[in-house]
C-alpha cells in the first residue's frame, strides 16, 4: 500500500497482534483498519505507545490540507472529521471500508483526549451547548401535552376502565 499523504510505501508494523501500516522514514502516518485504532486510542492501552515513535524523513514536506486517497479502496477520497467532540484531532476516514488514517502526532492526540468516558462526557456538555435549550422547550411542551392528555382521560374516566387512565398501565403512550 502506498501512503496517502507522502506517496511512500507504507510498512506492516504488528502491535499487540495487530498489522497497522506505518509510513516507515516517510511522513510518520499510520493506517488503522476497521476497528483497529480503538485498540491503541487511550492513554492506558499500553501497547499503543509503540506507535508514537515512527521514524520520519524530516526533509519531507505534507501537506496537510490535502485530500487524501485511501491507501486500500483506490479511487475512494477519505472524508476528514474530528475525532471526537472536543474537536481537537481531525483524522482521515475512508467513508468505504471504514480504516482510519492518522498523520504523525495525530495518535499521540488523541491518547492525550483521555478514555472513552471523558470524550463522552465532553460530546454530551458540546450536545447539551448546542441544544440544551431547543431540548428544555421540547421537554416541557411534552409535559404540557401530557398534562392535557392526562385531564381529558380523567374527564372521560367514566367511559373506560381505569387501566386505560394515563399512568395507570405499564403500557401505551402515556
Amino acid at each position: 500500500m502506498r501512503c496517502p499523504a507522502c506517496g511512500s510505501e507504507l510498512e506492516s508494523m504488528e502491535v499487540a497482534g495487530v498489522a497497522v501500516d506505518v509510513c516507515h522514514g516517510g511522513c510518520g502516518g499510520i493506517w488503522f483498519d476497521r476497528y483497529e485504532l480503538q485498540k491503541f486510542d487511550e492513554p492506558q492501552e499500553r501497547d499503543g505507545e509503540a506507535l508514537l515513535d515512527v521514524e520520519v524523513d524530516r526533509s519531507l514536506q505534507v501537506d496537510q490540507g490535502q485530500s487524501r486517497e485511501c491507501p486500500r479502496c483506490h479511487g475512494i477520497i477519505m472524508m476528514r472529521h474530528f475525532f471526537s467532540a472536543r474537536m481537537a484531532v481531525e483524522v482521515d476516514e475512508c467513508p468505504q471500508c471504514g480504516g482510519f488514517w492518522l498523520d504523525r502526532g495525530e495518535l499521540a492526540a488523541i491518547r492525550a483526549l483521555g478514555t472513552e468516558e471523558e470524550r463522552r462526557e465532553a460530546a454530551g456538555r458540546l450536545f447539551d451547548e448546542l441544544f440544551g435549550e431547543e431540548l428544555e422547550t421540547m421537554r416541557r411542551k411534552d409535559q404540557e401535552r401530557l398534562a392535557k392528555a392526562r385531564r381529558v382521560a380523567r374527564i372521560l374516566r367514566f367511559l373506560c376502565p381505569s387501566y386505560y387512565i394515563p399512568g395507570k398501565q405499564d403500557w401505551g403512550a402515556f
